[in-house]
């Protein structure tokens, strides 16, 4: 296991400009919304979920996934990253030459002969273009590539024949061979995963669209006045997008380092829109939880119908197991579940007896480009064993969504915690935030999760709060 420590990161800014309304994504979210009132009641359940996705993304083909990361810009690579063909000996077989796979977003005027004139610069650098689709603007349009180039040619003579062809605000960035699937395809994936479970919408869009961040607002927030409403159509500017989502709260989209497009709006108001229509939702999903007694707990997803048994456990907790999951006023708590509870701020487990009676939660949080892990055990169910299984299964959902990294927050004193984030084997990280401890690991890092459940030098499992 690796330890290290690093400095606390700065949040990003973001700028924003007027809103422009947008009607281009009327038809799109008009085919969703008919197809989503069918899913509700019809028999032929896939099928119509295959058609909503087909109306809503045909008539604007839908866009290429942006490959991301969580710490690094999408500038250009360096231009070390081509690998020059290696050289056959005398009588050989010649080796296939080495290609590199890019994703192109580039500005041309909307002009007969500009595209062309772009494709013939690309080809005299025998550069193939692999998908083309074209994103119309207020002025000039932006068209996006997937591109195979040679492996010699550097980032660096791509754009500058590009820029040579007319082409302007570029942006590259590697691909890989994810980037092949058809757009329509990949759209009706994305539906699929938003009607199964609400949870995964901004996952979704984050395949769409992206490195970017995505913010549930809640309609009520614990401090401060509401927001104003929505409207119904969404709000596009240069870089954010906000629309209305299925528990009256609203969904932010930010993109910093690369504008959006109003085709990229139509796409994803169409997803946001068919969640919305078919509700909350939380797949059924339980699984059996043996403790070190013999007695049996079952796993399952929450969601907001269990919000008043969770308060119900906060009245059973106390408050200095209360303050250490919510590090805050402990009249707080309460307030904090219904917007824990929310399919669309992430993924939330609860064990509960034979009886149904809830005795712990533990919470996965999309938080914007980051994902956060937090736990709650009941006090008389502690030290069992049961929060570290929960942050084992937490940490897991975490690598399949493709997250990079998960953090917790807790105190230094919270030995339950620390022991148990050193349990699941994976390399961490420590930062001292504002007085707090935060720990951060990588769900597909080496070693590999553990399947048994750590132990304290006592052979108990340690106990979280």
């Amino acid at each position: 296991m690796t330890d290290t420590t690093s400095d606390t990161s700065t949040r990003r800014g973001h700028r924003r400009r007027d809103a422009v309304a947008l009607a281009a994504s009327c038809t799109a979210v008009a085919a969703t919304a008919t197809a989503a009132g069918a899913l509700l009641h019809g028999p032929a359940t896939p099928l119509l979920l295959c058609a909503a996705g087909l109306a809503a993304t045909w008539p604007t083909v839908a866009g290429l996934r942006v490959r991301w990361s969580r710490r690094h810009d999408p500038a250009p690579p360096p231009s070390d990253t081509g690998a020059a063909a290696p050289v056959s000996a005398p009588g050989a077989t010649a080796p296939a030459a080495e290609t590199a796979l890019w994703r192109m977003r580039t500005t041309v005027r909307d002009a007969p002969g500009s595209l062309a004139a772009l494709c013939t610069a690309l080809a005299a650098h025998r550069v193939d273009i692999l998908s083309l689709q074209t994103h119309p603007l207020s002025a000039g349009t932006a068209d996006e590539f997937l591109l195979r180039a040679p492996g010699t040619l550097t980032p660096q003579e791509l754009t500058g024949a590009v820029s040579g062809a007319g082409g302007t605000h570029t942006w590259l960035e590697r691909a890989d061979a994810h980037d092949l699937v058809d757009a329509p395809a990949r759209m009706l994936g994305l539906a699929t995963r938003t009607a199964l479970d609400s949870a995964e919408l901004p996952l979704a869009l984050r395949q769409l669209l992206g490195r970017c961040t995505i913010r549930s607002v809640p309609a009520r927030p614990l401090h401060g006045r509401p927001a104003e409403p929505l409207p119904a159509e969404g709000v596009l500017e240069d870089h954010l997008m906000k629309f209305r989502d299925a528990s009256g709260g609203s969904l932010i989209v930010e993109r910093p380092q690369l504008p959006f497009t109003p085709t990229e709006f139509a796409r994803v108001h169409a997803l946001v829109e068919l969640d919305r229509r078919l509700g909350q939702r939380v797949p059924p999903r339980r699984e059996v939880l043996t403790l070190p007694e013999g007695n049996d707990l079952t796993i399952r997803r929450a969601g907001p119908d269990d919000l008043a048994a969770a308060v119900a456990m906060h009245r059973r907790c106390s408050p200095a197991t209360l303050a250490r999951r919510y590090h805050g006023p402990v009249g707080d708590a309460d307030a904090s579940l219904r917007h824990l509870l929310g399919p669309h701020h992430g993924r939330t487990l609860a064990v509960e007896t034979a009886s149904g009676r809830l005795v712990a939660l533990g919470h996965l949080l999309w938080d914007g480009d980051e994902t956060e892990v937090a736990l709650l055990v009941e006090d008389a169910w502690q030290r069992r064993g049961i929060g570290a299984d929960l942050l084992r299964r937490l940490v897991a959902m975490a690598g399949e969504a493709g997250c990079e990294s998960v953090y917790a927050i807790t105190q230094a004193s919270h030995t339950g915690m620390v022991a148990a984030m050193r349990g699941l084997g994976l390399p961490l990280d420590y930062q001292i935030e504002e007085g707090t401890l935060v720990i951060t690991t990588r769900p597909q890092g080496e070693p590999a999760l553990r399947t048994t459940r750590p132990a304290t030098a006592s052979g108990e499992s340690p106990g979280l709060g």
